[in-house]
């Protein structure tokens, strides 16, 4: 055959190929996709088709195997049914009218109650919420359940393990988990893994991507919790990794970084719904059944009336349980809204119902870092500033060489949210996550404490000043806005 010939035939059927995988993209992205993510995939395939099929094939399914769905559901029912008649908000609640109608949409997405009775103490210093959470360790009697995104044996968190080991040494049951690929990456993770083997603590990777054991899903899922329960008793919740606040990284060192994070203490029957997250993430990894071990919370336990409900999302469920909890607490609030997120890439949801609360009069402010950690996210965040600045939203910068990794909400001054979801579409479709809603005055004014602090401390940035970013960097900022849509 002519080489001509055969190099024509070829390209023809390239060409084929290419416009039947086009074709088919069209059909097949869409479905159970938001629309600018499915518009940032057909982007992906239309202009590098080969490629763009192949990174879909790889990381375009949001959904955890089919599996842990089905397990998350089976947990989901049986938490509805152990706390059936509970969870409503009371008659003489002194909150706001529309509480209830939040607490039902927690309830129906993630299947727990609002329970009362609690007991909530905000840790904002980084060597004092692992100095609470080593002490809670260390006066254990009976069972430690310890669940963080990133985990890592260091000088910092040395005391920590310690107090593990010690408390396995005096008979009591310790459970580990930790995100396989979030621990992974970091420096020294085998050090980890031998003092857990040394430790006789009982331990698992979360998530694990290790197809020649048969364990797969998409890489980025990830499970991006960090909670600490121990005895049932004391649970600590919130935006804190188990890691020197450097994050071990030469780099970060370099330039001086360090986090700032928030966690909170918690007492009472709340304690147990942290416990059935944790539970439930512990069964996923190990099969073990949670059904015996999932109580019933009584808030008879407890002498306060601090209401909490313990949010969990990801993509173990079927909705975007954080996202529409954000967005329900966004549209009802009546005077002020103050968002605190170190990852401000919202989807479009988000971002109307945020300059929305901006234009009905609202005051409304969000606290990010001046400087970033991640690059990518870093330039898709600030490309959103133009639009909230023009609705009226304020933007505080926290001061470098600081990076404000704490994740907070307050709405007016009875409700609160606190956790380990971001306010980006990473945490909204691939991450699971927790979070803790607040509903109590007290809890709402020492969380503003908080936020006066960072207030006082950052810069605010001015809509003539971000008009006034050169044109090179709006154009970084917009690619890595595309990128963002990603899932």
């Amino acid at each position: 055959m002519d080489p001509f010939d055969l190099l024509l035939r070829g390209t023809l059927a390239y060409d084929i190929v290419g416009v039947a995988v086009r074709v088919a993209a069209i059909v097949i992205v869409p479905i159970n996709r938001r629309p600018e993510s499915a518009m940032a995939w057909l982007l992906a395939i239309f202009l590098i088709p080969y490629v763009g099929v192949i990174a879909f094939l790889l990381i375009g399914n949001p959904k955890l195997p089919a599996r842990r769905r089905i397990q998350q559901r089976r947990a989901n029912q049986l938490i509805l049914e152990r706390t059936a008649g509970m969870g409503g908000v009371p008659v003489d609640d002194p909150g706001p009218p529309w509480l209830a109608s939040v607490v039902e949409l927690n309830r129906n997405l993630g299947a727990m109650p609002l329970v009362t009775g609690n007991h909530a103490t905000l840790i904002d210093g980084y060597a004092d919420a692992l100095d609470q959470m080593t002490a809670a360790v260390d006066a254990a009697r009976e069972e430690v359940h310890c669940e963080f995104y990133i985990a890592a044996y260091d000088d910092t968190t040395a005391p920590f393990f310690a107090a593990l080991s010690a408390a396995v040494d005096r008979g009591v049951r310790v459970r580990f988990l930790y995100d396989h690929i979030g621990s992974a990456r970091t420096p020294r993770y085998r050090r980890l893994v031998r003092e857990l083997r040394r430790s006789g603590v009982e331990w698992r990777p979360m998530l694990p991507v290790q197809p020649w054991r048969g364990r797969y899903q998409r890489p980025d899922l990830r499970n991006h919790r960090k909670l600490l329960v121990v005895d049932r008793e004391v649970g600590f919740m919130g935006s804190q990794n188990l890691i020197d606040r450097s994050y071990n990284k030469r780099s970060n060192r370099r330039r001086g970084l360090r986090w700032q994070e928030l966690m909170v203490r918690l007492e009472g029957p709340v304690v147990d719904a942290l416990e059935a997250v944790f539970l439930t993430d512990w069964a996923s990894e190990t099969g073990e059944e949670p059904d015996a071990r999932v109580r019933v919370p009584d808030p008879a336990l407890a002498g306060s009336t601090l209401e909490c409900q313990v949010v969990p999302s990801g993509p173990g469920f079927d909705d975007e349980n954080n996202l529409k909890l954000f967005n329900s607490l966004i549209y009802s609030a009546q005077r002020r809204v103050s968002i605190t997120s170190p990852y401000f890439v919202p989807d479009e949801s988000l971002m109307h119902a945020v300059t929305t609360a901006a234009e009905r009069g609202l005051d409304v402010e969000l606290f990010v870092s001046e400087i970033g950690d991640q690059p990518l996210v870093f330039h898709a965040q600030r490309s959103y500033y133009g639009q909230l600045l023009r609705a009226g939203v304020r933007i505080y910068r926290y001061p470098a060489p600081y990076i404000l990794h704490a994740k907070h909400v307050t709405v007016d001054e009875d409700v609160a949210v606190i956790g380990s979801s971001n306010m980006d579409m990473r945490s909204f479709g691939l991450n699971m996550e927790v979070t803790l809603m607040v509903s109590g005055a007290e809890f709402a004014s020492r969380l503003r404490e908080v936020e006066d602090h960072y207030r006082a401390v950052s810069s605010e940035l001015t809509y003539d000043e971000h008009r006034r970013l050169p044109r090179r960097k709006r154009v970084v900022d917009n690619l890595a806005r595309l990128t963002s849509a990603l899932q």
